[in-house]
């Protein structure tokens, strides 16, 4: 019995532990050419600091540069965590999140990860899709959504190369044809390798960058 009550208390020890530190100094003095940085501490347990995952409220809205504006290019988006510009302007997200990972959610440590992973708004099910995004009259703001790529895998770079679209899923990496301007692929692909994947994905987020030769 005391080993059952002992697991919960330790659980929530590391959860306040981890939000008890803050920084001694304001935040225009945390970055330049020589920011102050707080002394490095040794203590038991680390010192995390997870920012809620939150939207924007309404009519709210960053703050630009001088001479400069901000619109929301698209909203509706489920988890989106990249973003490739096509040649002709088309925009493609990765609307994805981790795969399920039985491994990693065993035992107490594992239920604190799912738990701060949530309040980051992730583990939640991948949509496992590349959604299109098309601005047609060139106001800023996307006017067409598309589902341009379904059934991936956890899925998050992209390069285009000549007429093939690569991706990366968590596990493998796709070529899918690709033709300027259409808005969505049909193709199943070709898996051109695996990568590395399994129970234990720690770091699932793939990314694919072509080279100078673009090959």
């Amino acid at each position: 019995m005391l080993t059952r009550f002992l697991l919960p208390i330790l659980g929530t020890t590391v959860l306040v532990t981890g939000c008890a530190s803050s920084s001694q100094y304001p935040i225009n003095e945390s970055y330049g050419p020589e920011p102050k940085l707080p002394e490095p501490k040794t203590s038991l347990f680390p010192t995390v600091n997870i920012a809620p995952a939150q939207g924007w409220p309404s009519g709210v809205m960053p703050t630009p540069a001088e001479g400069l504006k901000v619109k929301a290019f698209a909203k509706g988006l489920e988890h989106p965590r990249w973003l490739y510009v096509l040649p002709n302007g088309d925009v493609l997200v990765a609307e994805t999140d981790a795969p399920p990972k039985p491994e990693d959610s065993k035992g107490i440590k594992g239920k604190i990860m799912t738990f701060v992973m949530r309040q980051a708004g992730s583990s939640h099910p991948s949509a496992n899709r590349i959604s299109l995004l098309r601005d047609t009259n060139g106001d800023g703001i996307a006017d067409q959504k598309t589902v341009f790529l379904k059934n991936l895998n956890s899925p998050f770079g992209m390069a285009l190369v000549g007429n093939h679209l690569y991706v990366a899923n968590t596990d493998s990496l796709m070529r899918f044809p690709y033709q300027e301007g259409e808005t969505h692929i049909t193709s199943t692909g070709t898996k051109v390798l695996d990568l590395p994947g399994g129970p234990l994905n720690h770091h699932w987020t793939k990314n694919v960058i072509a080279n100078r030769e673009g090959t």
